[in-house]
């Protein structure tokens, strides 16, 4: 018998989120969030 799948809304227990892991103040992470993505895509 397979055991059922979980849905994607429920977290997964032995994964971190990525905003969790890294420093969100690095400088890296704010230019990121300055830069336009949608006109690079």
């Amino acid at each position: 018998m397979r055991p059922r799948e979980q849905g994607r809304c429920q977290d997964d227990l032995f994964r971190s989120r990525l905003d969790q892991i890294i420093n969100m103040r690095h400088e890296l992470v704010r230019l990121g969030g300055l830069i336009d993505w949608r006109v690079l895509d």
